[in-house]
């Protein structure tokens, strides 16, 4: 999307964001470059949502806030989010803040502890390196549609990626694993998030990296 004077920078496209975000402590130092990812995500997206339609608007913010969460080490710097306030969680369990996220990973939040994975095994950038290793194309998201808000935004998703290297020793199947959930989020007036809720099979995910037979050490 275009710049638009009418819509708060977060709910602009990602690209837009990270272009005018100035003074930034970022993760790696210098701004995040989706070039790679985003030619695949172009090709294999299967929602193009109306322009400043409420669907598209809940895309960019979920998008934006994906990259600040795993971009931006300084939560003070985040947009997407009310600063102090924000709480994120997954199926009902714990909420974590943002300070959270920025020092254990979205990854180790959403599956926890699992005979597939476990998050207490793993720092923020061992399990980013580890999805990153297994899908070298990106794991993308979308929004498929919005099913009620705001303010309290009901939206249903889906996460997908090319399993194309390996995961822990599991070999890679090189098919398309996706994810598809629901998640509630509650949003501001200027349409930053409060809190958001995520709910979807995190199980069923891990058993599709899982499915082959480990690599012999």
């Amino acid at each position: 999307m275009s710049e638009d004077q009418n819509l708060p920078l977060w709910v602009q496209d990602r690209e837009e964001v990270i272009n005018k975000a100035d003074e930034i402590q970022w993760r790696y130092g210098d701004r995040p470059d989706y070039s790679h990812t985003n030619r695949y995500l172009e090709k294999e997206r299967k929602f193009n949502h109306a322009e400043k339609s409420l669907n598209q608007i809940a895309h960019n913010l979920v998008k934006t806030f994906e990259m600040e969460a795993t971009f931006k080490t300084n939560p003070q710097q985040w947009l997407s989010v009310v600063e102090g306030k924000f709480r994120m969680s997954t199926n009902g369990g714990k909420e974590y803040t943002a300070e959270d996220i920025v020092e254990q990973g979205t990854y180790n939040l959403f599956l926890g502890d699992s005979d597939q994975y476990s998050s207490s095994n793993e720092t923020f950038e061992s399990s980013y390196n580890l999805f990153h290793a297994a899908f070298p194309d990106g794991f993308h998201w979308e929004l498929i549609e919005v099913v009620a808000g705001p303010p309290n935004v009901v939206f249903k998703w889906r996460h997908w990626g090319t399993f194309k290297g390996n995961y822990q020793t599991h070999q890679p199947t090189g098919e398309t694993v996706e994810i598809v959930g629901l998640s509630l989020a509650k949003v501001t007036e200027e349409l930053k998030l409060e809190s958001v809720e995520h709910y979807f099979d995190t199980h069923q995910f891990l058993m599709k990296l899982t499915s082959r037979m480990p690599n012999p050490m």
